[in-house]
C-alpha cells in the first residue's frame, strides 16, 4: 500500500528548515565538538606527557564516554516519542559543559590525589557520554525530520562542517590561551569555553523547532513503535545493516590516531602542549576542507550517478590510509619530517569519506516503514560511538604495548599507524556495497515525500 504525502508537503507551512535554521543546528554541533575537543585532545595530552601516565588511562576514559553512548538509540527513541527535541539538545549540551569542567578538575587532581582524581574523571567522562549522546542524537534527528528530502545531504554536510570548524577554532584558541601553561590558566580557559558553548546553544535553538516542516515519519499520525520493534526493523533491513557495519569499521579506523597523535608529536617530535594542540587543529582543518570539497563535488556528481557518494567515501578512505602510511615513515624519520602537511592530508582524507558517509546516513534516516529518524540516528550513532571507543583504546593500548616491546617510541607508533592504515583499506572495501546505488535507492524510496506501508 502506498500513501502519497508529496502534495501536502509542498505548502509554505511545511517548507521546513531553511539554510539559516540549518546553520543554527550547525552551531549546536560546533558547541558539542568544541567541548569534546577539550576532553579528548587537551586533557589527553596532559595526562600522557605532563603527568607521565600510561596512554591507556586517558584512552580508557575516552572509551568509557563512548561506551556510555550505547544509549543513543534509547535517547533518540525518547525524542521520537516526545513532543520536542530542543529540550534534549539544550540539556545534553549543558550536561556536557559541566562534565568538561569536572574532567578538567579531575585531570589536575591526578598528580596530587590519584584515587580522587580518577574517581572524579570516571564520573566526568560518563556525563560527557550522556551529554554528547542526548544532545547530538536529538540535533541530528531534528535535522533529518525538519529538512526537505532534497536538502538532507547538503544540510548534513553544512552542520558537520560547522562542527569541525568549531573544533578547529576552539583548538587554535585554546592552544594560544594555554601559552604559557599553568593549572589555573587551564581552569579559566575551560570555564570560558563551557559558558560560551552553552550560551551559543541556547541562542541557536531559540524557537527553532517552530520552523520545522513535517517530513518523513514526522508527517504521519502513526505512533512510533516500541524500542525493541524499532531496533529489530533496522537490523533486518539489509541496507541499514550493511551501513551500520561500514560505520563501525570506518570509525574504528578514523579514531585510532585520535588519542595518540598529540602524544606522538610530544614524544617523537618534542612539541610543547600548545604546539601539539595546534597540530590537532591542522588535522581538523584538513577534515574541514575535505568536507567542503566533498559537500560541493559530491552533491553535483551524485545528481548524475546514484552511487556518486560511494566514489568519495572510497577515495577518502584510501587517502587516509596513504597518509597514515606516511605517518609511519615520519615515526622513524623524526624531526625534520613535514608533520603538519602530513597531518593535514590525513584530515583531508578523513573529511572526504566522513561527509559522504554522513550524506548517505541522512538519506537513509527516514527509510524505515515504521521507525523514526531519532532511533535510526541513535543506532548509527551508537555504532559510531562504540567504534570510536574501541578505536581510541586500541590505538593507545597498542602504543603502550609496542613501546614496552620495541626498541624506540618511533617504532611503536609506526606499527599502530600501519594497522590503522589497513583498517581504512578494509573500510573502503565495505563502502562499495554500503554506499552504492542500491543502498541509496533504499533511502530515497522513503525520502521523496511518500511513505510506503
Amino acid at each position: 500500500m502506498q500513501v502519497a504525502l508529496a502534495a501536502p508537503l509542498t505548502g509554505a507551512i511545511n517548507a521546513g528548515f531553511g539554510w539559516l535554521a540549518i546553520i543554527r543546528i550547525g552551531l549546536v554541533q560546533a558547541s558539542i565538538g568544541a567541548l569534546v575537543m577539550l576532553a579528548t585532545t587537551v586533557l589527553n595530552r596532559l595526562m600522557v606527557v605532563e603527568f607521565a601516565l600510561a596512554a591507556a588511562i586517558p584512552a580508557g576514559l575516552v572509551a568509557w564516554h563512548y561506551a556510555v553512548q550505547i544509549g543513543r538509540p534509547l535517547w533518540g527513541h525518547g525524542s521520537d516519542r516526545g513532543n520536542s527535541r530542543v529540550p534534549w539538545i539544550i540539556g545534553g549540551v549543558a550536561v556536557l559543559a559541566v562534565a568538561a569542567l569536572l574532567a578538567t578538575q579531575a585531570t589536575l587532581l591526578l598528580g596530587a590525589s590519584p584515587v580522587l582524581g580518577f574517581t572524579l574523571a570516571v564520573i566526568a567522562y560518563s556525563l560527557i557520554g550522556v551529554g554528547v549522546g542526548a544532545g547530538g542524537t536529538s540535533a541530528l534527528a531534528l535535522l533529518a525530520s525538519g529538512v526537505a528530502p532534497r536538502r538532507r545531504a547538503a544540510a548534513a554536510a553544512v552542520t558537520w562542517i560547522m562542527m569541525v570548524a568549531g573544533i578547529v577554532v576552539s583548538a587554535i584558541i585554546v592552544g594560544q590561551l594555554l601559552k604559557p601553561f599553568s593549572p589555573d590558566r587551564l581552569l579559566l580557559v575551560a570555564s570560558g569555553l563551557a559558558l560560551v558553548t552553552v550560551a551559543l546553544t541556547l541562542l541557536a535553538t531559540f524557537r527553532l523547532e517552530r520552523q520545522a516542516g513535517q517530513f518523513g515519519h514526522a508527517a504521519t499520525d502513526q505512533a512510533a513503535p516500541d524500542f525493541r520493534a524499532a531496533v529489530s526493523e533496522i537490523w533486518n533491513e539489509p541496507a541499514a545493516r550493511r551501513f551500520t557495519i561500514f560505520i563501525f569499521v570506518s570509525m574504528i579506523a578514523f579514531s585510532m590516531q585520535d588519542l595518540i597523535l598529540e602524544p606522538f608529536a610530544g614524544l617523537v617530535f618534542g612539541m610543547t602542549p600548545g604546539e601539539s594542540t595546534q597540530l590537532g587543529g591542522q588535522h581538523q582543518g584538513g577534515i574541514l576542507l575535505g568536507m567542503i570539497v566533498t559537500g560541493i563535488g559530491g552533491s553535483a556528481f551524485s545528481r548524475q550517478q546514484p552511487d556518486g557518494l560511494r566514489i568519495w567515501v572510497v577515495c577518502g578512505c584510501l587517502m587516509s590510509a596513504a597518509a597514515l602510511g606516511a605517518l609511519a615513515l615520519a615515526a622513524m624519520a623524526g624531526p625534520g619530517w613535514p608533520l603538519g602537511i602530513n597531518v593535514f592530508v590525513l584530515g583531508l582524507g578523513n573529511g572526504m569519506f566522513a561527509v559522504a558517509a554522513i550524506g548517505a546516513m541522512m538519506g537513509l534516516a527516514g527509510a524505515g516503514e515504521n521507525t523514526r529518524e531519532g532511533v535510526r540516528m541513535g543506532v548509527w550513532g551508537a555504532s559510531q560511538a562504540i567504534a570510536f571507543g574501541l578505536g581510541g583504546l586500541t590505538g593507545a593500548v597498542g602504543v603502550d604495548f609496542a613501546r614496552a616491546v620495541l626498541a624506540t617510541d618511533g617504532a611503536a607508533f609506526r606499527l599502530v599507524f600501519m594497522i590503522e592504515a589497513a583498517a581504512f583499506v578494509l573500510a573502503a572495501m565495505l563502502a562499495v556495497r554500503a554506499t552504492g546505488a542500491a543502498a541509496m535507492r533504499a533511502g530515497q524510496q522513503y525520502g521523496d515525500g511518500e511513505v510506503y506501508a
